[in-house]
C-alpha cells in the first residue's frame, strides 16, 4: 500500500525509535530536562543522518509505567523533548507515551508539531503487564483529536500488542482486530511480536494488511529477518537492534545503524 499522505511517510519507511530516558518523577530519573532533551535530540539527529525516514520518541525510560493517566509533568516533558527534537531534524516525528497515554501522545504531538502518534488499547481490551486496560481508547482519542484540531497528527495503533496478554480477545484473531481498528479510525495498525526486541510473525503482518490500512512492524526487526516482512509492511519501526549488543536500554552502535539501513537500501533496489 503506498502511504501517501495518510500517515506523512514515504512508502517501506525506515522508523528509528529514541528511547526517552528517564523523565521527572519517575523511579529511575536521574538527569535533567535539559540533559533529556539534549539526549534525544542526538540521538534522533543521529539516525536521520544515516537515513532513517522517520523518528518516533518514547518514553520506555519510565518504567515501570502508570496506566493511561500518566500526569501534567510527563506531558509536558514528552513536550519539550519533543519541540526540541522537532526543530532538530526534518523528518516526520512520532510520538508515545506509556503505558496507553494516548490522548497525552496526542496532545504533545499537537504542541510540538509532531505528524503521527503510536496508540495502545485502541480497540478492544487487553491485560497489559501495568494492569487491565479495559476500555478502547478510539472514541475518546479521536474525538480529543477533532476537539484540538488535530486532525493532521495520524495515529498508527498497536493492535494484538508485545507485554500483553490476550486471553479475553483469544476468539477474536488478529485480522480482525486490524479490521476493527480501520472500522473505528485509525490511520494505520503496528505489529509485535511478544516483548521488545522480539520478532512477529510473518503470518501477523500479512493479516493485518488484510485491512487495508497501512501496517508497520513495531519490534524484533534485525538486518537477518527485514527480508521476511519487506513484502508484507508498509513501515518498520526500530530500537533495541540499533543499540549495542541489541538491548534497548545501552548507547546507539554506529555499525548496527549502518548494517540495518544497508539492507533496507538492498531491498528497495531489488
Amino acid at each position: 500500500m503506498e502511504l501517501g499522505n495518510m500517515l506523512h511517510l514515504k512508502d517501506k519507511a525506515a522508523i528509528g525509535m529514541v528511547h526517552v530516558q528517564a523523565l521527572p518523577g519517575t523511579p529511575c530519573s536521574q538527569i535533567s530536562i535539559d540533559e533529556i532533551a539534549v539526549r534525544a535530540v542526538a540521538e534522533a539527529q543521529t539516525l536521520v543522518h544515516a537515513g532513517f525516514d522517520a523518528i518516533i520518541i518514547e518514553n520506555m525510560h519510565d518504567r515501570p509505567y502508570l496506566l493511561r493517566d500518566v500526569g501534567p509533568e510527563i506531558t509536558a516533558s514528552m513536550t519539550r523533548v519533543a519541540v526540541e527534537v522537532r526543530r532538530a531534524i526534518d523528518v516526520p516525528l512520532g510520538i508515545q507515551v506509556l503505558a496507553g497515554a494516548n490522548t497525552a501522545a496526542l496532545a504533545v504531538a499537537a504542541a510540538a508539531g509532531a505528524q503521527f502518534i503510536r496508540a495502545e488499547g485502541f480497540v478492544f481490551a487487553h491485560v497489559a503487564d501495568e494492569g487491565i486496560m479495559n476500555e478502547a481508547a478510539a472514541a475518546t482519542l479521536l474525538r480529543y483529536r477533532k476537539q484540538i484540531g488535530a486532525e493532521s497528527v495520524a495515529v498508527i495503533a498497536d493492535i494484538k500488542k508485545k507485554h500483553s496478554s490476550h486471553a479475553i480477545t483469544a476468539d477474536v484473531d488478529l485480522r480482525e482486530t486490524a479490521k476493527a481498528a480501520a472500522f473505528f479510525g485509525a490511520d494505520g495498525v503496528v505489529v509485535t511480536g511478544g516483548a521488545t526486541a522480539q520478532a512477529a510473525t510473518v503470518q501477523d503482518v500479512s493479516d493485518a494488511a488484510m485491512s487495508a490500512l497501512p501496517v508497520m512492524v513495531g519490534s524484533g526487526l534485525s538486518p537477518a529477518n527485514l527480508a521476511d516482512f519487506w513484502p508484507h509492511a508498509d513501515g518498520f519501526i526500530v530500537g533495541s537492534s540499533l543499540k549495542v549488543d541489541g538491548v534497548w536500554s545501552n548507547p546507539l552502535d554506529a555499525a548496527r545503524i549502518s548494517a540495518f539501513l544497508g539492507r533496507v537500501n538492498e531491498l528497495r533496489s531489488d
